[in-house]
């Protein structure tokens, strides 16, 4: 590696980290033996960990970071005075197998800004997973960033050579991208994501009738959003959010707590850090929309576009809807288990196996591995319940909730009717 590669990479990894939008996918894709590099299923890549405990990392980099665009929350925007650089083909190619061959990643993770145009960005994006591909039988894993506005051909081109694409959507609500990036619009962000969506699934249908069938993006697509950077809210961003997961090739949507890295421009908010706690509520509401039956109208809505930032989404819908608890963990349906705060998808599994069995009391429910401490306001069981949410009232639920067992919470117990 020359002098002058290591400086680009220097500047090119510290653009890079804006984006989140990587991460394990579960892939497989074998080596053998006649190439170079192995992606194990189940494990991934982009700083995840596999079940010993190792951290499996890749090299994420941006192509380029001398962009045509003026994006007002980006750090790369066409204005910003900083260090730029570009890398070739070949230095992108050479990077990737000489820091696989030290045992440094497992993978690559490669965006760009905009290079002249859209299409010129994706085909030297192309360009660098042929390479690895077809030249160095690069077997490990590779998620290339689709570019919106580039050729559907160019897209399905990088299909067949990556394992993940995403395609950004950045800011949620059209009219608040207009402002912000006024060069972007969404009609060229959904349209390589369709596109990429009806490619998977046919794709996946061609390998029920076809013996020898060419991979494209074995690992679906990804996306993310960009939380704070402007006005829109919790209800825009989860709707969106939940429209997207019903592509079936969806896998991920990331959510990036602003960073306020163009504090001159004054259509951004001045945010002394960025909202690590919303940006925690989302991924939990996330979380609940695809593994625990929530719809995204039930997390929030006009009424309360934003989530409760004092606690879990999953608790802040069980205190707006008392009239659903106490629910008796022995006879109530597995779907109405998940939404009980303090049981998780196992637990809800493990109870309705069990009571089939015996009638389940605390001493049960907490060997099966649910949070008492959260789920006894919520439940019944076979010993007589303690005070439940239809007894007490929100508020001095959500107190209790919040506060840790000391003196505060001595005091709100003694004097429940208060709240």
């Amino acid at each position: 590696m020359t002098e002058s590669t290591l400086d680009k990479l220097k500047i090119l990894a510290e653009a890079a980290r804006y984006d989140v939008s990587c991460s394990s996918s579960g892939t497989v894709r074998d080596n053998k033996g006649k190439g170079v590099g192995n992606t194990v299923g189940g494990i991934g890549v982009c700083h995840s960990f596999a079940a010993d405990g190792r951290c499996i990392s890749l090299l994420k980099v941006m192509m380029s970071n001398v962009c045509l665009y003026d994006c007002a929350y980006c750090i790369s925007r066409r204005s910003n005075d900083i260090p730029r650089a570009t890398l070739t083909v070949k230095e992108l190619v050479d990077l990737t197998i000489e820091f696989y061959r030290r045992n440094y990643i497992e993978g690559l993770f490669l965006s760009s800004a905009i290079v002249k145009n859209p299409d010129f960005t994706m085909e030297r994006m192309v360009q660098v997973a042929k390479e690895l591909r077809e030249v160095h039988r690069f077997n490990g894993y590779i998620h290339l960033k689709g570019i919106p506005g580039a050729s559907l051909e160019l897209i399905n081109l990088a299909g067949r050579y990556a394992d993940r694409m995403s395609v950004n959507v950045e800011i949620p609500k059209e009219k608040s991208l207009q402002y912000l990036a006024p060069e972007k619009n969404h009609k060229n962000i959904y349209e390589p994501m369709k596109y990429i969506n009806t490619a998977v699934l046919e794709n996946r249908e061609d390998k029920r009738s076809l013996l020898h069938v060419p991979r494209f993006i074995p690992a679906g697509q990804s996306t993310q959003m960009i939380v704070g950077a402007s006005d829109d809210t919790d209800h825009d961003i989860l709707t969106l959010s939940s429209s997207l997961y019903r592509a079936k090739s969806m896998r991920r949507v990331y959510y990036s707590g602003y960073v306020s890295v163009n504090t001159y421009d004054s259509r951004l908010p001045a945010l002394k850090q960025p909202p690590l706690v919303r940006e925690n509520r989302l991924y939990q509401a996330d979380w609940l929309m695809r593994f625990y039956q929530f719809r995204a109208d039930e997390l929030v809505d006009p009424k309360n576009p934003n989530l409760d930032l004092d606690v879990d989404p999953k608790i802040g819908w069980a205190l707006r809807h008392p009239e659903f608890f106490p629910i008796d963990v022995n006879k109530a349906p597995y779907e109405m288990l998940l939404r009980v705060p303090g049981i998780g998808v196992k637990s809800a599994n493990l109870i309705v196996n069990a009571r089939r069995y015996r009638v389940l009391g605390s001493d049960h429910l907490k060997k099966i591995g649910v949070v008492l401490k959260r789920a006894q306001y919520f439940i019944v069981c076979r010993e007589l319940p303690s005070a439940v949410i239809g007894d007490l009232s929100p508020e001095y639920v959500k107190l209790r909730l919040m506060l840790p067992s000391g003196p505060s919470r001595r005091t709100i117990d003694r004097y429940p009717s208060l709240f």
